[in-house]
């Protein structure tokens, strides 16, 4: 019987039906692209990205933002930002009410706060009792109350490659101790705190401390050999005492206001001893089994995988301590929908999925599938993203039918094109007739950068043009035509519009620079810029272009960042482009850095003056507003400062960055916050309805391979059929 006869025409239409369908099967709920584990389909898990490696998770040594989004939800200092509320509020996170301040004289008798003879202020702090740490193997005790975990040498550690490797683990309460031992982290030289120097000047007894931990350590190695633990508990340090298991206090030489803000910042989250002696143990440091791998904190999310070259994992801390929702917020936060969680226990999400991305355009296509909750805005996705009206920028309407929302904040943070103000060019030297004439030139190239340009071209009109330091959120920024820069704009029309070329020209012949040549030598007026090597060579040639207006010649000098760093700390540089990023919301935080005694030249390249700008006015003013709360005197001294900043010119120009971020329809409760990195907690999804998008936005478009299917089978079947009647005519002829 042949195999025609066998099936038939039916029965091959069948065969054929049933090819083009076979890709259609065996579909699941997951759609067919998903990057993430089936496993996780419809958990309350929130997905993100980071493109770096972070280099610092200890505390004590991190002072970066990518690094601030993840150690910010595991660890807790004293104090903490409302979440909702603008302007910024720092409320208690830890402790049961925010620290009580005693201020003394230098006897020690109490004296007013506002009183001449404060020489000290003494914070006081009263920790809430029963917050414990999250489950880890440094807690883990045996039946006698000892610690399961401690190896006497290397070799004994072998068997332990990563932290999951310990399957022990314990807790323990939050005490006061801990917050007193970070303390004494911060000041110990072998860890090169950030803040280590900034403290000393305040902290009483730091840097006396330091200096002991330092000849301690090197005593103890001497005897015990390199790497030895130093028990930091057992050297004195005459600021910090402890009152009793939850109480403490640290006393600061004089007032230092900003120092609360400095309580909501990581560096002064617990670390228990215990901890530190856990990871100190020889052998795991080289597996980088170390508070710089894996953290431990009383926080609403602890690490549970770090892989650097794949994923980071932040899990829900199942002991953390009851916290909720804030009921209440800014203005408009309720008609947002940032208050529907109100009252509910934190953290509203169970996980957060950290993936590597390097590349800009994988990052934007998986948002825009669905497998990531929210996203920045690249150049090359802008134009998808958003459009520009006369309304402002919005969403596009492809953004808006999917549902995605757009925040939309400006950073605190101010970038500039600085001079360097001990150049004999473009600087304050000289005589007081050759200084006037340099602050024309500056203040002509003020008004010839168009700043506007720049934002608009090179960042999508994500900013705005600054008119002195302070960004706008901030104690002492002004708006609307009191907050201008006189010296550069006008205000017309109810906006700052830029002075003309014209008024730029005159006031370069007034430098003695006609038409950017030397008005007795004829030489053109040639100005370096020192740059970082790998700058976009089309900023750098719109830069050109923008002096050249005025007849300058820009000469850009690109190097590596050590020696741009080098030269800056030297002095010379003479133009050059910088930014800051708040550490705190307060002038303080952005007027130190045209502060002259932070000038880079004069601390040898560690201050935050790179524009080595010194103005005894401005300083005098400085030393007294820093030191002032928030008042109207204060507004006024802050006022004085920015004219003196503006008629000098220490800055060509400045802008504020805008930050955009878009967020998938199932995702709520995300409201910018300009200064607090731990928000996490506050985050929601929806995983139903991200699960039944994800399956609407990327059905797989089968019929082609059907139809590619078909086709084969119609080319194979009749080769095959004629095959089968060869071999059925060769076994008739060999019968016969």
């Amino acid at each position: 019987m042949t195999l025609r006869g066998t099936l038939g025409r039916r029965g091959w239409l069948a065969i054929l039906a049933a090819a083009a369908w076979l890709p259609l099967s065996g579909c699941s709920e997951q759609a067919w692209n998903n990057p993430h584990p089936q496993a996780e389909s419809g958990q309350n898990i929130l997905y993100s990205n980071f493109a770096e490696r972070p280099k610092h998770l200890d505390p004590a040594r991190s002072y970066s933002s990518d690094e601030s989004r993840f150690i910010d939800q595991i660890y807790e200092p004293p104090l903490d930002y409302h979440y909702l509320k603008r302007p910024y509020e720092l409320i208690p996170n830890t402790l049961t009410a925010m620290p009580d301040i005693r201020y003394s004289d230098a006897n020690g008798n109490e004296v007013a706060a506002d009183s001449p003879a404060v020489a000290f202020s003494t914070y006081h702090f009263a920790i809430k009792p029963g917050i414990v740490y999250q489950p880890h193997p440094a807690f883990a005790r045996n039946e006698k109350g000892e610690p399961v975990y401690r190896f006497n040498s290397a070799a004994e550690a072998q068997a332990f490659s990563t932290i999951a490797d310990f399957t022990h683990t314990g807790t323990q309460e939050l005490r006061a101790e801990d917050y007193l031992y970070q303390i004494r982290r911060l000041a110990d030289p072998k860890l090169l705190a950030p803040l280590r120097g900034l403290l000393s000047e305040y902290i009483v007894g730091m840097k006396e401390f330091s200096g002991q931990v330092t000849t301690a350590r090197e005593q103890l190695e001497a005897e015990q050999g390199k790497g030895a633990w130093l028990d930091l508990r057992t050297i004195p340090f005459a600021g910090l005492e402890q009152q009793g298991p939850y109480e403490f206090s640290i006393r600061l030489r004089g007032k230092y206001p900003q120092f609360k803000y400095w309580l909501a910042f990581h560096f002064f989250a617990p670390i228990p001893v215990e901890v530190d002696i856990f990871y100190h143990q020889p052998g795991l440091a080289q597996r980088n089994i170390s508070l710089d791998w894996y953290p431990v904190g009383t926080g609403p999310f602890m690490m549970t995988r770090n892989n650097p070259n794949e994923v980071i994992i932040l899990e829900r801390n199942p002991n953390f301590r009851a916290d909720f929702y804030p009921s209440g917020g800014a203005e408009g936060d309720a008609e947002a929908g940032l208050l529907a969680d109100a009252g509910k226990p934190l953290p509203l999400i169970d996980k957060a999925v950290y993936r590597l991305e390097k590349e800009a355009i994988p990052l934007w296509t998986k948002f825009m599938q669905g497998y990531y909750d929210r996203s920045g805005i690249g150049s090359d996705s802008f134009d998808q993203a958003v459009r520009i009206s006369a309304d402002g920028i919005g969403l596009s309407d492809d953004m808006t039918s999917r549902g995605v929302t757009l925040e939309k904040e400006v950073v605190l943070g101010t970038y500039y094109l600085g001079f360097n103000m001990l150049d004999p060019v473009v600087g304050d030297t000289g005589t007081t007739a050759e200084r006037a004439r340099k602050r024309k030139l500056r203040q002509a190239i003020a008004i010839a950068y168009d700043q506007y340009e720049m934002i608009s071209i090179f960042a999508n009109g994500r900013g705005e043009v600054a008119q002195g330091p302070i960004p706008p959120g901030i104690f002492g920024y002004q708006e609307g035509e009191a907050g201008i820069n006189p010296y550069v704009f006008d205000w017309v029309n109810g906006k700052p519009q830029r002075k003309s070329l014209d008024a730029a020209k005159q006031l370069l012949a007034e430098a003695g620079y006609p038409g950017g040549r030397h008005a007795r030598t004829g030489e053109p007026l040639v100005l370096n810029l020192d740059t970082t090597t790998g700058g976009s060579t089309a900023i750098q040639n719109w830069m050109i272009r923008q002096f050249r207006k005025l007849g300058i010649q820009l000469n850009i000098r690109g190097t590596d960042y050590n020696r741009f760093k080098e030269k800056m700390s030297a002095g010379n540089a003479q133009l050059f482009q910088w930014g800051w990023l708040a550490d705190y919301p307060d002038a303080e935080n952005f007027l130190f850095l045209l502060h002259g005694p932070n000038s880079q030249v004069k601390t040898g390249g560690s201050g935050v003056n790179s524009a080595n700008y010194d103005n005894p006015e401005y300083n005098r003013l400085f030393d007294k507003m820093q030191l002032m709360e928030d008042s109207p005197e204060r507004l006024q001294i802050i006022r004085r400062m920015l004219d003196i900043v503006q008629r000098d010119t220490p800055w060509a120009s400045s802008w504020h960055p805008h930050s955009y971020v878009l967020n998938n329809q199932w995702v709520r409760n995300t409201k910018p916050h300009g200064i607090s990195k731990s928000v996490l907690k506050y985050y929601a999804v929806d995983p139903d309805l991200r699960q039944q998008k994800q399956q609407q936005w990327n059905q797989p478009v089968l019929w082609p391979l059907g139809l590619v299917l078909v086709v084969i089978l119609i080319i194979v079947v009749p080769g095959v059929l004629a095959w089968r009647r060869r071999q059925q005519q060769r076994i008739a002829a060999a019968r016969h």
